[in-house]
C-alpha cells in the first residue's frame, strides 16, 4: 500500500510548529566590557558580584525553526539557570559567568552555525553550547585555532577524540548498543533490527552502534536514512513496514520519530521502537500518536530524566523554577554544564583564566562532580578514549504520570556490546 503524507499527518496529528517552544535571544557584543578573548576584569552585565571580573560564554543553538528547537530552548534556559546559580554562589575564581550576551540561533544549519561563530568568536572564552554534530564540525577547526573549548549539545562518538570538545554522557553509538542489548533481553527481539535516522553524523553514529550490537546478538541489520521534516517520512514508514523488523532504533527529532511510530502502527506494525535520546518530547503525549508511543516506544538516554531523584536533578528543578513545563532539554543543558565549570575552576586554581588555560584544564580532568546525575568518573578526560569514554546509558518508558512523560525502565547500565567494544576510533567518521 502506498502511503501518502496526509495519511501520516493524520496518524500523528502533531506539527513541528506545535512542538516548538518560542523564545530566544540573539547574540550581542562586548563593547565597553574590556573583555579580551572573552575574559574581562570588569563585572558582568548582570553585576551579581560587582567586584568580580567576567567570563563570557557563547551559545549556538537551534531556537526557532530547526528540528530540535523543542529541546534546544530549554537546554539554553537551563544553562542560563546553571550559570546564574554559579554566580549567586560567588562565581568562579574571582569571576562571574555571562552566558546571555552571546546567544545565537543557527536553525540546525551548519553554514549558519559557522556564521554565528564568526560573529562571536572574538567575544567568548568558551562555548557553553554548540548544538549538532555536523554543525559543531563546521566550526571545529576555527575553535582549535582560537583555543576555544566547546560543550556539544550532541553525543557523537567522535567528540571523545577531540580536545576542543567537552562532552558528557554515553555517545549515540554506545547508547544504541545498550538499547539493542536491552531490547534483546526485555522485548523478545530475535531476528532483525533496523536503524532509521538522519543522514550524516547523528543518524550514522547511532546506526554504527546498532550494527555492532546486531552483530554481537546474531541479528539481521538494515540501515534506513530519512530526512528532517515530519512530512518527509513516508519513505521510511514504507521501508519499516517492508522490512518487518523486531526492533527499530530511531535517531531523528521528536516530530519525525512520532511520525514513524504513529505511521507504522496505523498500518498494523507491532515491533519495538527505541529512540536515541533527542527523539522524545513530552508534547508528543498530546498527539494522535500517543497510544502507539505508549505501546511501542522506549527512549535510550545518557542519564535519568527530569524527575530523577539525585541532588543534581533537584538543584536543576529548583533553579529553573516551578513555572516551566518539564522537559529533558533542561536536564541536558544543566548536566552538560558541569564539566565546563570544572575546567574553569581548574584553570582558576592553576592561576590562569584564559582560553588556552581552560582548554588545557579541560584535557586534564580526573573527575567531574555531576551531583549524582552521573558518577564522577564519567567526567574523566585524562587517558585514551578507549579507557575514559563513558559507556553506560538508561532506558526509559512512556509514563504519563512522570514530569516529562518518561520514567526509567533500566538505570545506568553498560550492555555487553558496549562493554566489549574496541573504541579505538569514532564509530562513525565525521569527515
Amino acid at each position: 500500500m502506498k502511503l501518502h503524507t496526509p495519511v501520516l499527518r493524520a496518524a500523528v496529528g502533531l506539527t513541528l510548529t506545535a512542538l516548538v517552544l518560542t523564545g530566544c535571544r540573539s547574540g550581542g557584543d562586548d563593547e565597553g566590557s574590556g573583555a579580551v578573548d572573552g575574559v574581562s576584569s570588569d563585572a558582568c552585565p548582570a553585576k551579581i558580584n560587582p567586584d568580580n571580573g567576567c567570563i563570557y560564554l557563547g551559545v549556538i543553538s537551534d531556537l526557532t525553526k530547526g528540528p530540535f528547537a523543542p529541546l534546544a530552548v530549554p537546554i539554553t534556559d537551563a544553562q542560563k539557570a546553571f550559570w546564574k546559580k554559579v554566580n549567586e554562589d560567588g562565581g568562579v575564581g574571582g569571576y562571574d559567568i555571562d552566558v546571555e550576551s552571546n546567544i545565537a540561533d543557527a536553525e540546525y544549519n551548519p553554514e549558519v552555525h559557522n556564521r554565528k561563530y564568526q560573529e562571536m568568536r572574538k567575544d567568548v572564552a568558551a562555548l557553553a553550547q554548540t548544538l549538532g554534530s555536523s554543525q559543531t564540525l563546521a566550526i571545529l577547526e576555527d575553535m582549535k585555532s582560537d583555543d576555544v573549548i566547546g560543550v556539544p549539545a550532541s553525543w557523537n562518538s567522535a567528540w571523545e577524540f577531540e580536545d576542543q570538545i567537552l562532552e558528557s554522557g554515553a555517545n549515540y553509538c554506545f547508547e544504541a548498543m545498550n538499547g539493542v542489548d536491552w531490547a534483546v533481553a526485555n522485548r523478545g527481539v530475535k531476528a532483525k533490527v533496523v536503524a532509521v535516522g538522519y543522514p550524516g553524523d547523528y543518524g550514522g553514529d547511532a546506526a554504527a552502534g546498532v550494527e555492532a550490537a546486531a552483530k554481537a546478538n546474531g541479528l539481521e541489520f538494515k540501515k534506513i536514512e530519512t530526512p528532517t521534516g515530519q512530512d518527509n517520512q513516508a519513505g521510511a514508514v514504507a521501508a519499516i513496514l517492508k522490512e518487518k523488523p523486531d526492533l527499530v532504533v530511531v535517531s531523528t527529532g521528536p516530530a519525525e520519530m512520532a511520525t514513524l511510530v504513529g505511521g507504522t502502527a496505523a498500518q498494523g506494525f507491532k515491533g519495538t521502537f527505541v529512540g536515541s535520546s533527542p527523539t522524545w518530547n513530552p508534547a508528543l503525549l498530546d498527539s494522535a500518536a500517543a497510544p502507539a508511543l505508549k505501546a511501542l516506544y522506549f527512549q535510550a538516554g545518557p542519564w535519568g530524566p527530569f524527575g530523577t531523584d539525585t541532588p543534581g536533578h533537584e538543584a536543576m528543578r529548583q533553579a529553573i523554577g516551578e513555572d516551566v513545563s518539564p522537559n529533558d532539554g533542561y536536564t541536558a543543558g544543566w548536566t552538560w554544564s558541569y564539566p565546563l565549570l570544572a575546567a574553569i575552576k581548574k584553570a582558576a586554581d592553576d592561576g590562569d583564566v584564559t582560553r588556552e588555560a581552560i582548554v588545557e584544564a579541560a584535557k586534564n580532568l580526573d573527575e567531574v562532580d555531576y551531583e549524582g546525575i552521573l558518577p564522577p568518573e564519567a567526567g574523566r578526560t585524562t587517558g585514551e578514549p578507549s579507557e575514559t569514554a563513558y559507556r553506560a546509558s538508561v532506558i526509559s518508558k512512556v509514563d504519563e504520570s512522570a514530569p516529562t512523560g518518561v520514567t526509567m525502565a533500566q538505570e545506568l547500565t553498560v550492555g555487553p556490546t558496549a562493554e566489549g567494544y574496541d573504541f579505538s576510533e569514532p564509530c562513525f567518521s565525521l569527515q
